[in-house]
C-alpha cells in the first residue's frame, strides 16, 4: 500500500520533524520497494554546530541536500530510499532501556 503523507517528530539532541510524502512499502516491486517522490526533515539542534552544506546525487537517492547552519538543519531527498521510523522507535526503546539499568 502506498501511504499520501508520513509525518513524526522525534527528540534527540534538538528537535527532528520528518516528512514523507508518496511512500512506497516493502510489498511493492523491487525498483519501487521502499521509496519515497520527496521526504525532508528539519532540525533544531540543542547545541549549535559548524555551517555545512551537502548536494549528492545517487546513493539510493536521485538528488539530496543536506544544510546544517548554527542550530538549524534542513535536508531533502527526492525519489530516495525511505527512512525507517520503526527503526528510530526501535532505537528510543533501547535508549530508554539503557537508562533505566543505569
Amino acid at each position: 500500500m502506498m501511504s499520501l503523507i508520513k509525518l513524526k517528530h522525534r527528540y534527540d539532541f534538538g528537535h527532528d520533524w520528518y516528512f514523507q510524502f508518496l511512500n512506497t512499502d516493502k510489498h511493492f516491486p523491487k525498483p519501487l520497494k521502499d521509496k519515497s517522490i520527496i521526504q525532508c526533515s528539519v532540525s533544531w539542534m540543542s547545541e549549535p554546530c559548524s555551517p555545512y552544506l551537502q548536494v549528492s546525487c545517487g546513493n539510493r537517492t536521485l538528488f539530496s541536500i543536506m544544510f546544517w547552519a548554527y542550530k538549524f538543519g534542513f535536508d531533502l531527498d527526492i525519489f530516495a530510499h525511505t527512512w525507517n521510523f520503526n527503526r528510530l522507535e526501535e532505537l528510543e526503546e533501547l535508549d530508554e532501556n539503557k537508562t533505566e539499568l543505569v
